[in-house]
Order: structure tokens, then C-alpha cells, then sequence
């Protein structure tokens, strides 16, 4: 006899609780290469959209479309194209990283790094150019300038931050086809997800869910609070 919604959503809950340590593991590796795909992507992503931002040269306007057109790419064709680059076809096929968390991070830095790009172009676009050119006419580093810009854009470019990691967290095409979905190596949050619930045991499958509606809850919130800070700055 099947199981009700309610007690389905008890026993999610039980499992979240009591520290079960094959859910706490898919959480973990979740987590794990989520965020070494943010941290890769972060500083070039954001050095590129600050390049945008502040110089005129010849391309510009072409990266700037090129980074908007890839925001609309679906997840599950970043994944295609990684895995026809990563698979013993493919021209990377002797570096073996084909459902590896190498793999994974690779796809999410993809999808992840032109979010990055946009929302910090739009953020430095938003502080005063003057500031900039004041810095190096002082004698402040070009280093030291940007650190200086990005302390005025610090609220939307976390905002940027934060609404990536959303992003490459929850996406499950480019896990499930560069990961492989392997127990205890590459099974992510989504992945796992997928797979209980064609299995039937939907438990688990919303014991998962949870975790992903309750960040998303946090982001969300962070959100609008870091943006709320940024229109006040």
C-alpha cells in the first residue's frame, strides 16, 4: 500500500534530523563542488566584468553579447558539449575526467562564470567612473583601485555571488551527465533527487528538496537584503 503524502514528508524530515549519513554525504559532495566551482570562476569573472565595465577596446561589445547569450544556455547543453570534450572521443579524452568531480566543477564554473560576468559588469557600470580615475591619478595601484571599486559595488556583487551559487547548486543536467550520478563520489543534491524519485522512494528524494527550498529561501533573502543595501549606498 502506497504511503501517504503526510508520512512520506515525516520520514524526509526524520532523515534530515536523525544525521543520516548516506543523505548527509550527497549534501556534502553537493556543497563541496558547488563551491569550488564558485571560487574558481570568481575572481576572473568578476576582473572581466570590472574590464567591461571601465575600458573601451575593440571586442568589447562582442564578449558583452557573448556572456548575455550564454545566461540562456540550458544547462543540459553545457553538459552535452563538456561531455563530447571530455569523453575517450574527445579531444580531451586522455585527461580522464569524465564523470569525475572535476568534471562536475568544470560544467558549473561554465554555467556559473557568465552570471558572474553580467551581474558584476552591471554592478561596476553603477559606480561613479570618476572614483576610478581619481585612484590612479593619486597613485593608487591598479590593483589597489579595483579593490577600491569593488568596495563600492560590494553589495551587488555579492548579490552576484549569491544568486550564482543558486544557480550551478540546483542544476542538475551538466551533474548527471558529467558526474555520472556515482553513490559517494559524483551523486549531488539534484542528481540524487532524480534518481529516488524514479525509483519510488520519495523520502529521500524530499528530504533533499527541503535542503534545496530552504537555501533557496536563504538566498532569496540575503538577496534582497544585500540589494536593499546597495540601492541605499
Amino acid at each position: 500500500m502506497q504511503q501517504s503524502l503526510s508520512a512520506t514528508i515525516l520520514d524526509a524530515i526524520r532523515l534530515l534530523l536523525s544525521g543520516d549519513p548516506a543523505l548527509w554525504d550527497i549534501i556534502g559532495i553537493s556543497f563541496q563542488v558547488s563551491l569550488s566551482a564558485l571560487f574558481i570562476a570568481l575572481v576572473p569573472a568578476m576582473v572581466l566584468g570590472f574590464i567591461l565595465a571601465f575600458y573601451d577596446f575593440f571586442g568589447r561589445r562582442l564578449l558583452i553579447a557573448l556572456s548575455n547569450t550564454m545566461l540562456s544556455v540550458p544547462a543540459v547543453v553545457i553538459g552535452l558539449t563538456f561531455y563530447l570534450l571530455l569523453s575517450r572521443q574527445g579531444p580531451l579524452g586522455d585527461l580522464r575526467l569524465l564523470f569525475t568531480q572535476s568534471a562536475m566543477i568544470i560544467g558549473q564554473i561554465a554555467l556559473c562564470f557568465p552570471l558572474l560576468v553580467a551581474m558584476s559588469h552591471t554592478a561596476f557600470q553603477a559606480v561613479d567612473r570618476r572614483a576610478w580615475e581619481t585612484a590612479i591619478t593619486i597613485g593608487i595601484s591598479p590593483l589597489g583601485a579595483l579593490y577600491l571599486m569593488m568596495r563600492e559595488a560590494r553589495f551587488a556583487l555579492l548579490a552576484a555571488v549569491l544568486a550564482s551559487f543558486g544557480r550551478i547548486i540546483a542544476e542538475v543536467g551538466a551533474s548527471m551527465m558529467l558526474g555520472g550520478n556515482i553513490l559517494h563520489y559524483t551523486r549531488n543534491i539534484p542528481t540524487a533527487i532524480a534518481l529516488e524519485t524514479s525509483k519510488g522512494e520519495f523520502a529521500q528524494g524530499i528530504a533533499l528538496g527541503i535542503v534545496l527550498l530552504l537555501l533557496a529561501f536563504t538566498l532569496n533573502i540575503l538577496l534582497h537584503l544585500f540589494q536593499g543595501k546597495g540601492a541605499l549606498s
